[in-house]
């Protein structure tokens, strides 16, 4: 274990992506806390903290995945447990962001539920946020507390470089994913093309026309979430169209809903290569397209590194 001023360094973990948290704790080379959680018959959640924690620096870790409800709620209730238990700090490790994508007003008389997310972790007992490739970038300022927005970029930059792809040219979905695209894109050392795209109604996409020339190129598309793969199977028709020689992907967050197995599996997608942030359904982890990426060596280190009052951003530079 562990130790210096801020007291020890205790992670615990929820049920929502209970690989991700061992493979941190390993890293770490410290055990994953013991709690307890029971459900009662009528799905009301208690958790019970099975060890000391009184003065100690503990991490929480929690992926706001589906079901996402149940896994909110699980997350509150064990910081609520740990601060009544005398936990000096208390972070909130969140390798997945739920509610994310409703970050602002779009229409009339909708929340704004990611900020709301943020106020029910502060007022369960959070001190600080850690997480991976927010939707958006201004939900940090949603809080009040310091907020740790890591890029899992770097991962899978690596991962692409090895692929040795020649004639690559990195892909943004919409508008809205110039900024991550173009990051990658100066990564790679490669030309950036964007896909014009109208959405009508939520997880239903239309994808128009491409900005930039694809033609006879390795198209890879680059975004911080899949969910049901609508936009992703529409940007990969219109690539090919438009002459791309191939289409990959890539994407922090392998959300993975409703329809998007079969999308997928009946696409003409060469690979998605994605983060262990949530854990895959079972109907895609055996499937041959994706190549799952790990984040427990970036948690871990940057874990290790707040804790010890050191620099978080230096891992980027």
């Amino acid at each position: 274990m562990r130790k210096n001023e801020n007291g020890p360094v205790l992670v615990f973990s929820g049920r929502s992506n209970p690989d991700l948290a061992e493979a941190i704790c390993q890293y770490m080379e410290v055990p994953l806390g013991r709690r307890k959680i029971h459900e009662f018959a009528d799905k009301e959640i208690l958790v019970k903290i099975e060890e000391n924690v009184r003065g100690g620096d503990v991490f929480v870790i929690q992926s706001i995945c589906n079901p996402g409800n149940t896994h909110l709620m699980e997350m509150l209730i064990m910081i609520d447990a740990l601060k009544r238990s005398s936990a000096k700090r208390i972070t909130s490790v969140l390798p997945y962001y739920g509610y994310a994508r409703q970050d602002r007003k779009i229409e009339p008389r909708v929340p704004i539920t990611a900020k709301l997310v943020a106020k029910l972790l502060e007022t369960a007992g959070t001190d600080r946020v850690l997480t991976i490739d927010l939707h958006a970038g201004q939900i940090q300022g949603f809080f009040n507390i310091p907020v740790d927005d890591l890029f899992a970029m770097n991962v899978m930059v690596k991962h692409i470089r090895g692929l040795n792809l020649e004639n690559l040219i990195v892909i943004s979905p919409d508008a809205g994913g110039v900024e991550r695209a173009r990051a990658f894109a100066k990564r790679l050392g490669v030309s950036l093309a964007i896909i014009d795209k109208r959405r009508e109604v939520a997880n239903e996409a239309k994808a128009m026309h491409i900005i930039g020339d694809v033609k006879g190129k390795v198209a890879f598309i680059v975004d911080d979430m899949i969910d049901t793969a609508g936009t992703l199977i529409e940007a990969t028709n219109a690539l090919l169209r438009e002459g791309a020689k191939e289409v990959h992907a890539c994407c922090s967050h392998p959300v993975f809903s409703g329809p998007a197995a079969e999308r997928i599996s009946g696409s003409p997608i060469k690979t998605i290569i994605a983060t262990d942030t949530i854990p895959l359904p079972d109907t895609l982890k055996n499937n041959p397209k994706i190549k799952i990426l790990s984040v427990a060596p970036l948690l871990g280190e940057t874990i290790l590194r707040i804790h010890r009052e050191e620099s978080v951003s230096s891992l980027f530079d």
